[in-house]
Order: C-alpha cells, then sequence, then structure tokens
C-alpha cells in the first residue's frame, strides 16, 4: 500500500516553506535596511532558519525513499518528521509572541509580511503535525522490529 497522498502533502509543505522563506527574507531586509535597527529579531532568524531547515528535510523525505532506500528506515523518518514539527510549532509561537508585543501602526509592510508569515507558519507545523501521524501509525502497523525498508512507505504510488 503507497501512500498516495504524501506527495502532494510533501509539495505543499514545500511551497509553504519557500513563501516563509521569502516573507522572513522581507522582514529581515526591512530590519536592516530602511529602519535600521542594525539586527533582526531572534524568533525571525529561527524562523529563517526552519525554513531553509525545512527545505533540506523535504530533500530527504522525498528523495531517500525514492534513490536511496537504505538512508529511508522508518524511524528515520519519523525522527525527521517530528523533529520538523518541533522546530515549527516553536517557531510560530515564538513569532506570535513577538509580533503581538511590537504593535504594528500599519497592516502592510513587514508588519503585514510578519502576520502572514505567522499564519503560513501555523499552517505548515499542521502540515507536518500530518505527517507525522502517518509515520507514526505506519510504525504503529508494520512492527517496531522490522529494520528492512519497506516499499509501501514509498512517497509516491506504484505503477
Amino acid at each position: 500500500m503507497a501512500f498516495a497522498y504524501t506527495l502532494p502533502l510533501r509539495a505543499v509543505q514545500g511551497v509553504l516553506a519557500l513563501i516563509i522563506l521569502g516573507l522572513v527574507a522581507y522582514i529581515i531586509n526591512a530590519y536592516d535596511g530602511p529602519y535600521d535597527y542594525g539586527f533582526s529579531p531572534d524568533c525571525v532568524n529561527y524562523y529563517l532558519f526552519c525554513s531553509i531547515w525545512t527545505l533540506l528535510a523535504l530533500a530527504y523525505l522525498i528523495l531517500a525513499p525514492l534513490y536511496f532506500a537504505r538512508l529511508a528506515h522508518k524511524f528515520a523518518v519519523l525522527a525527521v518528521e517530528t523533529l520538523t514539527m518541533i522546530f515549527w510549532f516553536a517557531g510560530w509561537i515564538a513569532m506570535a509572541a513577538f509580533w503581538g508585543d511590537i504593535r504594528c501602526g500599519s497592516k502592510g509592510g513587514p508588519c503585514g509580511a510578519g502576520t502572514a508569515a505567522i499564519v503560513f507558519g501555523v499552517v505548515e507545523w499542521l502540515t507536518f503535525l500530518a505527517t507525522t501521524v502517518m509515520a507514526a501509525l505506519y510504525i504503529r502497523d508494520t512492527g517496531r522490529h522490522n529494520s528492512k525498508h519497506d516499499p509501501a512507505m514509498e512517497v509516491h504510488a506504484g505503477v
């Protein structure tokens, strides 16, 4: 049984990570540019890390089962999924706490970008929560003692 719905979820996760990467880059540029604070807040920098980490994790989660089956052990997949989910949870909580305190005067510009990044971060966290639950349920259903790669844990449907 292949997970035919995993690849579309991965695509959504990748698109969200790229959107958040662009929004966060804009916010960091605004902090270092016309507003000239000299530095960007730590939570914004952490959000940048989360989006870059997600792109790297997605590369592993998509390519390892396809081309490097020995590296795509079900516990490794679950570990990467769980770690990424925790990163996004911590990221959007920190970003929302910070963004609620700065009281932006306008809804556009960096303030609007920060709000949008928070919303997209929550959706990103929810998608990783879903894929983490799917990976955990897969491990529960297949047993914990089998150490071989299972072709049912593929990213795409069989042809």
